[in-house]
């Protein structure tokens, strides 16, 4: 069975990412599941349109751990997979579908954003409301502005 690699680049997860533990060849596996959204836009001026692709992705493994752990509703990512047929036989008649399994994903997010994310809760997207009417307050940073660090080699 041919395999198609797909990338989705610059997307952001449209909800938690959900880990369950299933029966593998070697024991228990890691399983987890995302869904993740790109937009596009197309055309230019007055014609310029958005458009919207939303993938389920699969991932297996220590990266399914991984990827539960770090990210949450918003978090953004790029990811690099393949697509497989996945039709099956129902009530004699074929049904047909597509499987999206990662083999590769980067995440985007700091790590100050990707914490404040997480301690917010899963059910607040970046730029949401904190129920106050006010937007939440940004990520605190622990790094030094740019004009404050030095390199390395600056002392020698």
């Amino acid at each position: 069975m041919a395999n198609v690699q797909v990338i989705q680049r610059h997307a952001h997860l449209a909800v938690a990412v959900k880990l369950e533990f299933v029966n593998g060849r070697e024991g228990k596996i890691a399983k987890a599941v995302l869904t993740a959204i790109s937009n596009t836009r197309r055309g230019s001026g007055e014609a310029r349109e958005e458009e919207s692709t939303a993938i389920q992705w699969t991932l297996w493994g220590k990266q399914a751990e991984n990827a539960a752990e770090y990210l949450g509703k918003g978090s953004h990512v790029n990811i690099v997979g393949r697509l497989r047929n996945n039709n099956y036989e129902k009530d004699g008649e074929t049904v047909y579908g597509m499987a999206f399994t990662a083999e590769e994903i980067d995440y985007l997010d700091s790590r100050a954003e990707s914490e404040a994310r997480r301690t917010r809760g899963d059910d607040s997207a970046p730029g949401a409301s904190n129920g106050s009417g006010e937007p939440p307050a940004p990520a605190a940073s622990t790094r030094k502005p740019r004009a404050a660090r030095r390199p390395a080699h600056a002392d020698a």
